[in-house]
């Protein structure tokens, strides 16, 4: 193996040996009688989000499949979160890194970027990501990376300290040790893959409920089976939803789907830092209402249980927007009607 790909190697894997587990807790929810809703916190690992996680298994993935050496520099298509991520990676070892962001990607997450050494490129809008990732690779003599691709290979979904593995393990004192649901957002698809594989292959009694936010094709995908959809619009929930079906979405492996009105995931947001006394990103929104969706379904049916959902990032990387009345006005729209639900059957 050449010298510097297995240093690079070596450099990432004590990057994971020095990273704790992120933790798990419990909602306060004394209205669920019966259903106990727990958040696995993705915000804390080093570059604050889930996509440590991703970034991490890409560059492995990569360099162990002899996509990149000294002199190569890597390209991305990212709403922000995944570039931060990668740009971590990328100085870790050495390499450049350029992302290919929407115009619209949140200041905070491109100043991140370019705290790691990163670069960005711009383009209008999400569907225009990767073809134009694809072109400034080959314009620099780069490697894409693209996670909309390799997300659901890059990560050995068996075991070895993935996210499932990490979420049965933290539950196995519970008072309901193996959940009922989980619920999980797609971005790549590439976490909920892993989610459901994991499920089916330790034979577990989960369910896995992936849930898509508004202009997001990954939902009429699954209830049509038309791997073919295409959408103009971008996701108005950075790090999730996608205007074309990704090839790492696994529909094979999900229960069920929700689609969730963008205005329930930012009402939800909004409700969930009532409640722990922190902000979260909207993507954590959009899941907690999908939690919250399948509870409901199980005090319906008379049944007890737990469920998991992940908490993605932090709502520090949002103050200007999500936070920010007059942008939400402007972009989102109403979201009272959410939030009196909120209020009415859970706090």
């Amino acid at each position: 193996m050449d010298i510097w790909v297995a240093h690079a190697i070596r450099q990432i894997n004590a990057d994971a040996h020095r990273s704790a587990d992120t933790h798990l807790f419990k909602l306060p929810l004394p209205r669920l009688t019966g259903v106990d809703i727990y958040l696995k916190d993705e915000s804390t690992h080093p570059t604050g989000s889930l996509k440590h996680r991703l970034a991490r298994s890409l560059f492995l993935y990569a360099l162990c499949n002899g996509k990149i050496n000294a002199d190569t520099p890597i390209v991305e298509a990212s709403s922000g979160s995944t570039a931060v991520s990668e740009a971590y990676f990328a100085r870790m070892i050495g390499v450049p890194f350029i992302a290919v962001l929407p115009k619209s990607t949140a200041r905070s997450k491109i100043r991140q970027i370019e705290f790691y050494g990163g670069k960005v490129h711009f383009v209008d809008a999400a569907p225009q990501m990767h073809e134009a990732s694809v072109a400034l690779a080959a314009s620099i003599g780069g490697y894409f990376m693209d996670q909309f691709t390799y997300a659901e290979r890059a990560t050995d979904w068996r075991g070895n300290n993935n996210i499932a593995e990490s979420v049965f393990t933290q539950m196995e004192q519970e008072l309901h040790p193996i959940p009922a649901h989980l619920v999980m957002s797609a971005g790549t698809g590439g976490t909920s893959a892993t989610l459901g594989r994991y499920i089916r292959y330790k034979g577990y009694d989960t369910e896995l409920t992936v849930v898509d936010p508004e202009n997001s094709v990954f939902y009429q995908s699954y209830m049509t089976g038309d791997r073919n959809l295409l959408s103009d619009k971008s996701s108005r929930i950075e790090g999730i939803g996608r205007p074309k079906v990704e090839l790492s979405f696994q529909p094979g492996i999900i229960d069920h789907m929700i689609a969730v009105p963008d205005a329930a995931s930012v009402a939800t947001m909004l409700w969930l830092e009532e409640l722990i006394g922190r902000k979260t990103g909207p993507s954590s929104g959009t899941n907690l209402w999908g939690a919250l969706q399948r509870a409901q379904d199980m005090i319906k049916a008379g049944r007890e249980g737990s469920i998991v959902t992940l908490l993605c990032d932090s709502g520090d990387r949002y103050l200007d927007t999500y936070y920010n009345p007059d942008w939400v006005s402007h972009c989102i729209g109403a979201y009272q009607d959410y939030s009196d639900h909120l209020n009415t059957h859970f706090k």
